[in-house]
């Protein structure tokens, strides 16, 4: 498998944690980017019609992700106790802002003018997904400070990219306020991939650093780059532009999620631990 990291053994050298697999990394998957699609459809209302039942696709995502996680749990009708630590859990923190996401987005679908509040009940509970990584202290991939940034990043870059995808298939169109976004996310994704790689090479193991560098690349070269050059290739061909919109989203999106599947299931390596003094038989 070339440079992955990966074991089940217990001892002085780190080892891939063995607590979260896909079914987390499908939360941060299907979340964030259920999460940035609800923000892309939120901008776009403001300077087009939009249909209402989007945004039900888009908790649908959320509430699939969350799903994802529930299924972790051993005893299913223990998931309530994620409620009882609001003051020190982000997970908790997690569960409240999607309480608050859901109930916004109910409210929505009857008063659309809550539209822009759904919104930032959406970045809120990507921001949580953000800090959860980042406060897991023991892992070296997860506590980077910048892990919070990309994270948000990545969300609204597949989210934007996920609405160019519907957009372009029921062919409605997509306002320019929409393709803003998701230029501006596409450019912010690749900055903080930059700074987290930087500060993985700083702080963290190397192999650490080798693991995600190749989804780390095909986010860049792939999931920037090319959604950017199609864009513009629609604007030089406008009988193609529709065309171009989808396969820009489907090159912002596939890149995002395989680098966070990567990032939760192959790169956790945790820091392990050390025995500065051993004991000696006979000595003192």
């Amino acid at each position: 498998m070339g440079q992955e990291v990966s074991g089940a053994h217990y001892g002085p050298k780190p080892w891939v944690q063995q607590h979260w697999d896909i079914r987390a990394a499908t939360n941060f998957m299907l979340g964030g980017t259920g999460s940035g699609f609800i923000v892309a459809w939120a901008l776009a209302g403001l300077s087009a019609p939009v249909n209402l039942l989007w945004l039900v696709g888009g908790l649908a995502l959320i509430g699939a992700g969350l799903g994802a996680v529930w299924l972790e749990i051993g005893r299913k009708l223990r998931a309530v106790h994620v409620f009882f630590n609001p003051w020190t859990s982000w997970m908790t923190r997690e569960s409240f802002a999607a309480l608050v996401l859901f109930a916004f987005g109910g409210a929505t679908l009857v008063w659309p003018a809550l539209a822009p509040a759904t919104a930032l009940a959406a970045l809120v509970f990507v921001w949580c997904q953000g800090r959860i990584l980042h406060a897991s202290k023991g892992i070296p991939a997860w506590r980077q400070a910048e892990i919070v940034a990309l994270t948000l990043a990545t969300a609204l870059a597949e989210g934007a990219g996920l609405f160019l995808i519907v957009a372009g298939s029921f062919e409605t169109g997509s306002p320019r306020s929409l393709l803003a976004l998701f230029v501006i996310a596409l450019v912010a994704r690749a900055l903080a991939w930059a700074r987290y790689r930087a500060a993985l090479a700083r702080n963290a193991p190397k192999p650490v650093a080798a693991v995600l560098e190749a989804p780390g690349k095909a986010m860049l070269q792939i999931g920037a780059v090319a959604p950017l050059v199609l864009l513009f290739a629609g604007m030089l061909l406008p009988a193609a532009a529709p065309a171009c919109a989808i396969l820009a989203g489907i090159v912002a999106l596939l890149p995002g999620w395989r680098f966070k599947f990567v990032l939760v299931t192959r790169a956790a390596l945790n820091q392990g631990f050390a025995l500065p003094k051993l004991p000696v038989r006979g000595t003192r």
